[in-house]
């Protein structure tokens, strides 16, 4: 008789991470409400730039700065970094967790030992939050019409 071996293997668990495209830049994408920003990373001199204009141009905001720098302080990738964002749709806040979100995705494209700052700090999880619709009988999403008694 004979006896059949049968080799069973686990399925590992990998993650499929993109490597450069061709001029060496890690991508991450990041929605927010209706917000998509495309962010590019690249290893430099610490330039940010958002839709041709400077970092500090665009988000004037001190919030909306300290937000994305954060990223890139826990990450200890500050200064060590070229950054370019391009940003669509939404309004300022919006645009601003989308970047949050696409630096956070491009960070770990371009070094995933960084994973566990990123996943700890919430940088990795994405908002899908969005605007409640208006109903029909109502002046919004839930603010109603002023009741009358008489």
């Amino acid at each position: 008789m004979t006896e059949a071996t049968t080799t069973t293997t686990a399925p590992t668990a990998t993650r499929i991470l993109r490597g450069p495209d061709q001029k060496g830049w890690f991508w991450g994408t990041g929605r927010r409400k209706t917000a998509v920003a495309r962010v590019r990373v690249k290893g430099g001199t610490g330039a940010i730039e958002v839709n041709g204009k400077d970092f500090a141009e665009f988000f004037v905001e001190e919030r909306d700065r300290g937000t994305i720098m954060n990223v890139l302080e826990k990450t200890g990738l500050k200064g060590k970094v070229d950054v370019k964002v391009n940003a669509n749709g939404g309004g300022t806040t919006g645009q601003c967790g989308a970047t949050l979100l696409g630096l956070g995705r491009a960070v770990m494209s371009f070094d995933s030992t960084l994973e566990p700052i990123l996943r700890e700090n919430g940088f990795l999880s994405r908002d899908s939050r969005k605007v409640e619709r208006k109903k029909y009988g109502q002046s919004g999403a839930r603010r109603r019409y002023q009741f009358s008694k008489r």
